[in-house]
């Protein structure tokens, strides 16, 4: 019974750690004079990533047998795993139930307008129409034509470094473990070019590419840039720089404890209700270690900052593709069983619906929750290989 109390306070603590987390490393984007995008896809990402990675550090560098180094493998397959499938599922889902909310409370005001007079009721009306359009959650199309690319790009550069991650735990040589200082090498490059680009060049690639597609997401596009004041200094327009650090620190070591004890009680939970251990570390476990990004997510989308959500999920992505992986094939042999590879295939399936989407420029919050099916076929697949 105390594992499922423990379980879902750590959860809450989770939720509302990252809504401190988010508030304070938007002002630290801010402080560090970063495009907006990158406060998604380098500081929230990298704050959230980093103890998962230290976590895979640990198990691959002090484990005592093979198996207790295959826990590092088994986290660097199944965290991206589980953005490309269930945080963008979820978020999908938050735009869906945000934008529902939107579309009843436009309603509201248009009916409000219809008791006043026939001449409000009519502009209420028209106004109640293009709401409706705007809401309609299925058919909006997420994000501009700049921001677009950039998760885009983003996405090609994972699937890129994922295939590689892949094809190396099929196949067995010498040099092998050299190969993990190239995936630290690529993530160096991801967060220099994230890191230079300026808070214009979204802006400038929406006004180069034109006006956004039909049906793109225009409403809430101030509320990117606004930022709430600092819940450490809630009167201050300005937060200090020394607030702002220790806020975002103080967070992360919330949520790192948190997410720890969260993973802890899914071990504890799964062979009380029957799953066998390798389920709950392959099918579980992972969904938890992500929890505090899917969280960040949900926040965000809350807040109607999907463009920080969407890139958030898609940096921390690019982490858990590279950062992890090189840990593994350094100091450990990087040899995959079936549901390892099992989960690598499902994974590129993932992503490659999502491209396809992308760059059909049809992503929308209907289709972003058709990510969360390849997670049931994982799971399909998993119970037939284990069984």
């Amino acid at each position: 019974m105390w594992h499922f109390v423990l379980l879902i306070a750590c959860a809450v603590v989770i939720y509302l750690s990252c809504e401190w987390f988010v508030n304070a490393v938007e002002w630290l984007g801010r402080r560090l004079n970063v495009g907006k995008m990158a406060v998604g896809t380098i500081l929230a990402a990298f704050g959230t990533a980093l103890p998962e990675s230290v976590v895979t550090l640990v198990a691959v560098t002090t484990g005592g047998t093979a198996e207790a180094r295959d826990i590092g493998v088994g986290a660097a397959m199944g965290g991206p795993l589980a953005l490309a499938t269930v945080a963008y599922a979820v978020t999908g889902a938050a735009l869906l139930l945000r934008r529902r909310r939107l579309a009843g409370a436009e309603t509201a005001a248009v009916l409000a307008g219809a008791a006043v007079g026939g001449a409000h009721a009519g502009a209420g009306t028209a106004a109640g129409h293009g709401g409706a359009g705007a809401s309609d959650g299925h058919q909006e199309i997420l994000t501009g034509p700049g921001e677009l690319a950039r998760l885009v790009k983003d996405q090609r550069w994972f699937l890129a470094v994922f295939v590689a991650k892949v094809a190396l735990g099929l196949v067995a040589f010498a040099f092998k473990p050299v190969l993990g200082l190239a995936f630290f090498a690529v993530y160096a490059v991801y967060f220099w070019r994230e890191m230079s680009a300026g808070s214009a060049a979204p802006h400038a690639a929406d006004h180069a590419a034109g006006d956004t597609a039909p049906g793109a997401q225009d409403a809430g596009a101030d509320d990117e840039d606004e930022l709430e004041p600092l819940k450490l200094q809630p009167r201050r327009q300005v937060p200090a720089t020394w607030a702002v650090a220790a806020q975002t620190l103080a967070t992360l070591a919330v949520i790192f404890v948190s997410s720890q004890l969260f993973v802890h009680q899914l071990d504890a939970i799964g062979p009380m209700i029957g799953l066998p251990a390798a389920v709950t570390a392959l099918l579980l476990s992972p969904i938890a270690t992500e929890l505090p990004e899917i969280m960040n997510a949900i926040i965000w989308v809350r807040q109607g900052k999907t463009k920080l959500a969407l890139a958030n999920i898609s940096g921390a992505m690019m982490i858990q593709a590279t950062v992890p992986s090189g840990l593994g094939l350094l100091f450990t042999s990087w040899k995959f069983d079936h549901a390892l590879a099992w989960s690598g295939l499902v994974t590129m399936a993932a992503i490659a619906y999502l491209l396809a989407t992308m760059r059909a420029h049809r992503l929308t919050p209907a289709r972003l929750t058709v990510a969360g099916a390849f997670y049931l076929v994982f799971a399909g697949g998993l119970v037939l290989i284990l069984s």
